[in-house]
């Protein structure tokens, strides 16, 4: 009996996402994905002086080095890469089902970052610092038109990506419905949204808080802002232009806090 196409395509996709490597570069991209026990390592390229410096974190590994000339560094890179004499060769972090990640530990309203298309993995990657900073329990991002694991974005977090839980998941507006089920207040912010978000959380600090930011420009899909429970916007002192997306996720977890 032959197999229906969508799944083939199911198989297909499990098959390449179990086949999915990322390369990290830069010491400490690859400092913090070598001493993170959850991250499944492969294939470790320095130089001889980055051996040096990484050389703890390369024993704890338990990884064996190859070493490279640094005037040929061997590793498959993009030609741009400021590499540092580093490449680690790791398979994507799975940090569990959204409904573990975001359940919350008990001793404080948890909050989570929810993005709509942001591609650019330097916005993506500052998101993840930020959301480290401010104790956010996820930051949750479509599989598709979104920023993937890659070694920019890695080294934009500066070590966040081994610590801050990155969520991809199918579909965007199911998530914000689970959120939702699981008693999360869902804010997307909107540049004309009349609310802000500190008058939208008004009395309601101590439930748990979804912020949703599209991407520069665009902003929010129309799905996405039928979905949410409100559009909230950040205050400005003027009317001068907008936030960079990965500013203004760290002004709103801010404004967010519980």
């Amino acid at each position: 009996m032959k197999k229906p196409r969508w799944v083939i395509e199911k198989e297909q996709a499990r098959r390449a996402s179990a086949a999915e490597t990322v390369w990290l570069f830069g010491l400490h991209a690859v400092r913090d994905a070598l001493e993170n026990p959850r991250r499944e390592k492969l294939r470790l390229i320095v130089t001889r002086n980055a051996a040096d410096k990484l050389g703890e974190a390369i024993a704890t590994s338990g990884l064996e080095p190859e070493m490279a000339d640094p005037r040929r560094f061997t590793a498959p890179l993009d030609p741009g890469s400021v590499h540092q004499g580093a490449a680690l060769e790791v398979k994507p972090l799975d940090w569990g089902p959204l409904s573990e990640v975001c359940l919350g530990d008990g001793a404080q309203a948890p909050r989570v970052v929810l993005l709509d298309r942001v591609t650019d993995p330097h916005n993506v990657g500052a998101i993840l610092r930020s959301a480290e900073v401010f104790g956010a329990r996820a930051v949750i991002a479509p599989r598709h038109h979104a920023a993937p694991e890659t070694g920019a974005l890695a080294k934009t977090a500066s070590g966040a990506l081994e610590r801050q839980p990155y969520l991809r998941v199918r579909n965007l507006a199911d998530a914000i419905t689970e959120l939702q089920a699981m008693g999360y207040v869902v804010l997307g912010l909107a540049g004309e949204a009349e609310a802000s978000i500190e008058s939208a959380l008004e009395g309601r600090r101590d439930r748990p808080v979804a912020l949703v930011l599209g991407a520069e420009g665009p902003g929010l899909r129309p799905k996405t802002r039928d979905t949410v429970d409100a559009l909230v916007r950040i205050g400005f002192a003027s009317d001068f232009g907008s936030l960079n997306v990965s500013n203004a996720a760290a002004v709103a977890l801010y404004a967010a806090r519980g």
